[in-house]
């Protein structure tokens, strides 16, 4: 039985790589929901775009968490995977992220700096100040873009790629994302997915070493749709 395509943008696709906007609710990989997920559809979409014949390579090198939507880049080869998870390792894999978040930091930037353990039976992640047994560091540095009062559009930068990593230390901070309940965000009935958005992928091209940024911006739905065109803009390309 086939698979039914989903339409997913592509940023970017060359022999070697496939930058594609992955939309919120959609599995970076399959899970035990059995949901279509991004590794699935994206084959299936190369295998009759490209009238492949067997099996299409296709090479996971990141994540996004099920709720998160924006940039995502993929290997076409093998040998890109392994040179793009080498990028990840030496952390020359440049993240950036925009999130909506409940309140206001204490601080308009900083740099946070904890430890994540992962409980992997409830897919929740706890954080500490201190070091702590099998927990990881995570580091991130954020910037308050604009704010409400109640609301906040916060610019990130993710130094490590932890489970959570942002949803868990901006909650950790008392600014849990718009609409993740799992963090102690309150519930709003016009919000489906939480408030985060990948806008940048940044790494070098697995074969020429190019540095390569593919961006992404959300779309005009609820909480992206309470700033302005301008604002999101200026947000998703603080860091970049």
């Amino acid at each position: 039985m086939g698979v039914e395509i989903m339409a997913i943008p592509v940023l970017y696709e060359d022999n070697h790589l496939l930058a594609v906007v992955k939309p919120p609710g959609v599995p970076s990989q399959e899970d035990e929901s059995g949901d279509p997920d991004m590794l699935t559809l994206l084959k299936a979409d190369l295998k009759q775009r490209h009238n492949k014949p067997g099996n299409v390579f296709l090479g996971l090198v990141h994540r996004l968490d099920r709720p998160v939507g924006g940039a995502m880049i993929f290997a076409k080869t093998s040998k890109a995977a392994s040179r793009l998870s080498e990028s990840v390792r030496g952390r020359s894999f440049g993240k950036t992220y925009i999130c909506v978040v409940e309140g206001v930091p204490a601080r308009q930037e900083a740099t946070l700096e904890h430890y994540i353990r992962k409980d992997q039976k409830r897919n929740v992640v706890t954080v500490y100040d201190r070091p702590a047994p099998e927990a990881k560091d995570a580091r991130l540095t954020y910037r308050v873009a604009v704010s409400s009062g109640s609301h906040s559009l916060i610019a990130v930068r993710l130094h490590t790629g932890r489970p959570h990593q942002i949803r868990a230390q901006m909650a950790h901070i008392g600014c849990p994302l718009a609409g993740d309940l799992k963090y102690g965000a309150a519930k709003r009935p016009n919000l489906i997915d939480i408030a985060l958005w990948s806008t940048s992928v940044t790494v070098p091209h697995p074969t020429t070493k190019e540095e390569m940024t593919f961006r992404s911006l959300p779309n005009d739905t609820e909480p992206w749709s309470w700033w302005s065109i301008d604002q999101l803009r200026f947000a998703a390309e603080y860091f970049v």
